[in-house]
């Protein structure tokens, strides 16, 4: 069991300090919007942040929106935490309680810039991924009045910067010319996906049926 935990302790300690590095490299070093090439012109860093969930979903413009998704990114953390811990006494597969690492890494490495990033850097309500029409709050921004998100703990965006620059061939049907994968994402969304795709494709292994007795 002690193997276990310290296996799968290192994982997510990991892909938390591989995630924050560079969403605070990213934050400190990029300008809002710049763009780098990794490989070739098809796989860039581009520097965006969202207000919402995983790959930029909007989730809502009032305060409780946001700190609504906060608050089920917690106690979706603690019950996966919860869990991780039966299946750990529950003597699961090294396998299974590293995948399920990879899922509490990325909703933990996403919580953490909605706790603390507003602290770590100065919040700047004119910034462009900080406007929120129909949040209420209105600022002036130079000769403008805009309306910003609130600001603050459990409030603050979520650094994403992997983008995908592909697109369907034309011949094919609806999605031709289309982007292949148009949202932008980080290493904790990564983490996440993995790990749920990877229960997916093995579940028949994580979760064998129980052969029957015969009466």
């Amino acid at each position: 069991m002690k193997k276990k935990i310290i296996s799968v302790t290192l994982v997510v300690l990991l892909i938390l300090t591989l995630d924050q590095f560079l969403k605070l490299y990213i934050k400190s070093f990029f300008s809002p919007g710049e763009t780098h090439a990794l490989i070739g012109d098809w796989f860039l860093l581009e520097y965006i942040e969202n207000q919402g969930m995983a790959f930029g979903t909007s989730f809502g413009t009032k305060p409780w929106h946001k700190l609504a998704l906060s608050v089920f990114r917690i106690i979706a953390i603690i019950g996966l935490f919860y869990y991780w811990v039966k299946q750990l006494k529950k003597g699961s597969k090294l396998e299974f309680l590293i995948i399920l690492g990879f899922v509490f890494a990325g909703a933990t490495g996403n919580l953490i810039d909605s706790m603390f990033y507003d602290f770590i850097f100065e919040y700047d309500p004119c910034m462009v991924f900080n406007y929120l029409p129909g949040s209420g709050l209105e600022t002036e921004c130079g000769s403008y009045i805009i309306e910003t998100r609130h600001s603050g703990f459990l409030f603050g965006n979520v650094v994403d910067m992997f983008k995908f620059h592909a697109y369907w061939p034309k011949w094919v049907p609806y999605l031709g010319e289309k982007e292949v994968f148009p949202a932008i994402w980080n290493i904790a969304d990564a983490s996440i996906s993995i790990g749920v795709i990877a229960i997916l494709i093995r579940q028949k292994t994580y979760f064998p049926k129980q052969k029957s007795n015969p009466a």
